[in-house]
């Protein structure tokens, strides 16, 4: 998070324990969910006459709630992220739907990704600019 705040805009090492040594895909889509997280963050907070919501501050009051208000319910999602993996309920709800802590959550996902993930196809034209990329790589370098 620290890095991103200050200007960084490569995050690296997703899925990476031991130094890099070791690679770890429950630890790469729990990272995901980091990562997300802080892009979030970073994004900022939209200003404008929807976000102020002086006239709704207006019509409620200093004394009144906002919870329940329309303005409230339209907005409250798009300055918190919504991870994937954590799991942000009460223990109770939590427990009751199996008390999948977050690894198990990030294995089980790992898992259906490898199993049913089908990528778009890339663009016509990409698969063979990026043969003549390497083939010009290994003719540079004397690679065969």
């Amino acid at each position: 998070m620290l890095p991103a705040l200050a200007g960084a805009n490569i995050i690296y090492g997703l899925g990476m324990l031991e130094l890099g040594i070791t690679f770890d895909y429950a630890q790469l889509v729990m990272d995901n969910d980091m990562v997300k997280m802080i892009k979030k963050a970073v994004e900022g907070i939209a200003v404008n006459d929807a976000t102020l919501a002086v006239d709704v501050i207006r019509e409620v009051g200093a004394a009144g709630e906002f919870i329940t208000h329309e303005h409230t319910f339209k907005h409250m999602r798009a300055v918190q992220s919504q991870p994937d993996l954590i799991d942000r309920r009460m223990r109770d709800a939590w427990m009751e739907l199996g008390g999948k802590d977050f690894t198990e959550r990030a294995y089980e996902k790992a898992l259906d990704i490898l199993k049913n993930h089908k990528p778009d196809p890339l663009p016509n034209g990409v698969p063979e600019r990026l043969r003549a990329i390497v083939e010009e790589a290994e003719k540079e370098y004397g690679i065969k």
